[in-house]
């Protein structure tokens, strides 16, 4: 494994070329949310990471919510700190699970713990037992 800094942030890459990255929780990717349906995330775009190593190892799936930079001040919208590599807004109740190898997760950036407990709080708190 090598560390790499990129501004501010630390990431760490494989120095094996042919190894498979598997996401972290709390990683932010860029992968393909393609193909989508409706009013779903498109596309070649940034998304973080909420599943567990472990999961995502054993599973070949990473639970995912994707990043837009268009801002709609949604309740369910949790900004970025400024300092990422990455800007924008996580989208929390566009959870999404995707095969990260067939999408082709790139590692970006990490998130800081204290805003994906910000995160984590939001989808637990999302409306799905409400009729």
């Amino acid at each position: 494994m090598q560390e790499l800094t990129v501004g501010s942030q630390s990431v760490v890459k494989s120095s094996s070329p042919n190894s498979i990255y598997v996401p972290e929780k709390g990683d932010i990717v860029w992968i393909d949310f393609n193909p989508q349906s409706g009013r779903e995330q498109a596309g070649r775009r940034p998304a973080l990471v909420v599943s567990p190593t472990p999961y995502n190892r054993r599973v070949k799936l990473a639970i995912v919510c994707p990043i837009t930079t268009k801002v709609k001040g949604y309740p369910f919208e949790i900004a970025l700190p400024d300092t990422l590599l990455v800007h924008g807004v996580v989208l929390a109740d566009q959870v999404k699970s995707l095969d990260f190898r067939t999408c082709k997760a790139e590692l970006a950036c990490k998130l800081p713990d204290e805003v994906l407990v910000q995160v984590v709080a939001r989808i637990a708190n999302l409306p799905v037992n409400e009729t």
